[in-house]
């Protein structure tokens, strides 16, 4: 309020307050719907060793994911008396907190369906083995994409240029290497945060796209069919 909203009514500051307590309360009751049934299913003997070391290793991660969104929380109610910049979260917290929200939503999403869905009995054919090499390519490049976006939302560096495919006149900024160390550049470089942003971006339909390209030449079961049909689609959607 001091440095920056000045004009912010009572009214206005419940709102931002109740969207922050909402998503509170929202993590708190997913760590109990993931804890709980855990829990009980452990007590009851359903686990199998190797299941069990699954559900420790989630649970560890629900546990980490609250404490890594505190310390982001924490790094923008800190005092900066050298700093004139606005009040804002760490970007550095905050790629780390939805990283490790992505790992953890993968990794449940990951272990459900291997429960619910026998895996595909296939050859191991040159073919399928170079699909599956530029599946975990993509997903990569995928997570690398994500994690770029929070430096924009943490920089607010997607107000900086509103036009696309160019930035502004230019299809390479003038400040795209105003900071020094060069390497500041890429992680609190607003226009360099922004462009990088842009090409990972481009770059992950790109590979989803020749993914996909590349999985009508090989015998499919339906289901991975349709699984890399529907990332071609969420790819473009996005």
């Amino acid at each position: 309020f001091n440095s920056l909203n000045h004009d912010m009514t009572l009214p206005e500051f419940k709102f931002i307050w109740y969207m922050e307590y909402s998503h509170r309360m929202w993590g708190r009751v997913v760590g109990l719907a993931y804890i709980l049934p855990a829990a009980y299913f452990w007590h009851r003997g359903y686990l199998s060793r190797p299941l069990k070391g699954c559900v420790l290793a989630l649970c560890g991660l629900v546990c980490f994911q609250g404490l890594l969104g505190w310390y982001m929380v924490k790094s923008g109610l800190e005092e900066k008396p050298d700093s004139y910049d606005i009040p804002r979260v760490s970007q550095y917290r905050l790629a780390a907190h939805l990283g490790s929200a992505l790992v953890l939503y993968s990794a449940s999403l990951w272990t459900g369906l291997s429960l619910l869905l026998p895996r595909h009995k296939l050859p191991e054919t040159k073919q399928l083995l170079r699909l599956r090499q530029y599946a975990h390519g993509t997903t990569a490049l995928i997570f690398l994409t994500a994690l770029s976006g929070a430096f924009v939302a943490g920089l607010d560096a997607g107000l900086v240029y509103n036009s696309f495919p160019k930035m502004g006149e230019r299809w390479i900024p003038d400040d795209l290497l105003a900071f020094t160390p060069v390497l500041r550049n890429i992680f609190e470089n607003p226009t360099t945060v922004q462009f990088d942003h842009r090409i990972l971006g481009i770059a992950s339909v790109t590979a989803v796209t020749a993914l996909y390209l590349f999985s009508r030449k090989i015998p499919l079961p339906q289901r991975t069919r349709m699984a890399v049909t529907s990332l071609l689609a969420v790819a473009c959607l996005q």
